[in-house]
């Protein structure tokens, strides 16, 4: 059977950790890079050499429909990940949000369909479901944009779920909830408090810590990717990735600290809060149709697991080599 693999969105933090677990996985893979003069394949210029060399790079930009479409071909899946995701970003420059995460899209599942790719894995975000209006959150809970990357978000979903209703395109949607791990960029909290920590701060610079999140290991997430690709069960629905484990951020924040062991302090910086309506106030997912279609479960569950996988995380960011990636202290979007 042909193995070879497109995975959209590359160079990111999600997307370079499913290229690992690929081609650990023993697939061919076909690894799509935003275009940059420098010959930057972001994340992926940090991954072990053994698996860099069995990749093959593509720089290019999901906005471009040929592009897209030269990069699919001769590969049987696309797993589609690139995509802007700070929120905060999506608030100075929703024009951009569109162009990539929904005509970005467009041209993957338009592509897809042209060529008659066996499936499309395509990227949400539990962002999608706005505040829980119940818990924990099942694939019934009600859509409600609560930035305009949550509204791009949405939109491309539904895109993709037209494509699947009019033209038979296979595809599956995974909607992962709050991914953490090695190579995360600082926009993201747990990156924000390590590194600050990592650094020798003890009075941590935080937004809004009341906030519940359901935090996912990376290596989890990409494992769902990859399960959710292998069964046809999976075709024409949406699937959330989530650990059934939620934590508020302020928790969080003194957990890390534990983990660390040190004592901390922590000040509200008033840029870093979100105004008021459009901070998702509790995310807590339930990923009870992910386990039934494909007999995924997460290594990383519950708060155990929660503390295994922020030792693993903690334990590249403390590596000083990586920590002088990040210019620790300010708030990134």
């Amino acid at each position: 059977m042909n193995r070879k693999v497109l995975v959209t969105g590359a160079d990111g933090f999600i997307g370079s950790h499913l290229v690992e677990k690929l081609v650990r996985e023993n697939y061919s893979v076909k690894a799509f890079c935003l275009y940059n003069s420098n010959g930057n394949y972001g994340w992926l210029d940090n991954i072990p050499i053994e698996i860099k060399k069995d990749i093959e790079i593509i720089l290019g930009d999901i906005r471009d429909p040929l592009c897209v479409r030269e990069a699919l071909k001769d590969c049987y899946q696309v797993f589609h990940l690139a995509a802007l995701i700070a929120i905060p970003y999506s608030y100075k420059a929703p024009s951009s949000y569109i162009e990539t995460n929904i005509n970005g899209t467009l041209n993957v599942i338009q592509a897809a369909r042209e060529l008659n790719l066996d499936r499309v894995i395509h990227t949400s975000t539990s962002e999608t479901y706005g505040s829980a209006q119940f818990v924990p959150i099942t694939e019934e809970h009600p859509l409600n944009a609560q930035s305009p990357y949550a509204a791009t978000k949405i939109s491309a979903d539904q895109l993709a779920l037209s494509y699947w209703r009019s033209f038979q395109t296979p595809i599956s949607i995974i909607r992962p909830f709050n991914t953490y791990g090695p190579r995360q960029s600082a926009r993201a909290v747990l990156p924000t408090i390590i590194t600050q920590i990592a650094s020798g701060n003890r009075v941590i610079k935080l937004g809004d810590i009341s906030p519940t999140r359901d935090f996912n290991y990376v290596e989890d997430t990409a494992s769902a990717f990859i399960r959710i690709s292998e069964k046809d069960e999976t075709i024409g629905k949406v699937i959330n990735s989530a650990s059934m484990f939620e934590i508020s951020i302020g928790d969080t924040a003194l957990l890390i600290a534990e983990l660390m062991n040190c004592k901390i302090e922590i000040k509200a910086e008033e840029t870093r809060f979100r105004p008021k309506d459009s901070e998702v106030n509790r995310l807590f997912g339930d990923n009870s149709l992910l386990r039934k279609l494909t007999n995924w479960s997460p290594q990383y569950s519950g708060k155990d697991g929660f503390k295994k996988g922020l030792l693993k995380t903690i334990e590249w960011f403390e590596n000083p080599e990586n920590l002088k990636l990040y210019r620790v202290g300010e708030y990134i979007v």
